[in-house]
């Protein structure tokens, strides 16, 4: 691991005691709520969430990527099994490359209009078994493979993040004026992309290959 920020900071917190220090005492519920199978209100969360975010580490480094299909597109096998498709993306493949090398896995879901999301952590393994693959067809289209999650342990995290940052408050309010896809590609490229033609094109090329 590189230290070396943490040994330019005098600041820096670099041990337990240290960091315990900062913080009080862990409350009981913060300890109950954990447990290492898929509870049926943890069941209820996961049936409810469109998104989540995977987590993976491999020889790469870390990696986070976003995850989204209709509410319960993360199938419960049974109270210790998650199944994800792998949808049509960018190819680039981060987090499945990850998990070749290294079967740690994490996923946050969040649910739209609920304060509270859902942890999980375990380990995974890819898959292309064809009952699987046909489960998770959309429109005919199967997905390129499911992701096998295990289970090893599960909480609810408390709303405070999502209160501060007033998620999904703001996000009734439509886009913010931020760069676009075509703008920041064009900026990223020295103008090698044109930003215009990519972003007029890129609403019908989504919806075409969304599956």
């Amino acid at each position: 691991m590189d230290t070396t920020h943490a040994q330019a900071d005098p600041h820096a917190v670099t041990s337990l005691p240290q960091l315990e220090a900062l913080f009080g005492a862990v409350a009981a519920p913060s300890f109950q709520k954990e447990v290492d199978y898929l509870h049926p209100a943890y069941q209820a969360l996961i049936k409810a969430s469109p998104f989540a975010v995977l987590a993976t580490s491999g020889t790469g480094g870390l990696d986070a990527s976003p995850r989204g299909d209709p509410p319960g597109f993360v199938a419960i096998q049974d109270d210790k099994t998650l199944l994800l498709p792998e949808r049509r993306g960018n190819n680039r493949i981060d987090s499945l490359r990850n998990l070749l090398a290294d079967p740690r896995v994490a996923l946050l879901f969040l649910i739209p209009g609920a304060g509270e999301t859902l942890r999980v952590n375990g380990s995974a393994h890819i898959t292309v078994a064809p009952d699987l693959l046909q489960r998770f067809a959309v429109e005919g289209k199967l997905p390129h493979c499911v992701i096998v999650i295990h289970v090893e342990s599960v909480f609810f995290q408390c709303a405070r993040a999502i209160q501060r940052s007033q998620l999904w408050q703001l996000a009734a309010q439509g886009r913010p004026d931020v760069p676009t896809p075509g703008a920041m590609l064009q900026a990223l490229t020295a103008a090698a992309v044109d930003g215009d033609k990519y972003d007029r094109e890129l609403p019908a090329r989504q919806k075409s290959t969304l599956y």
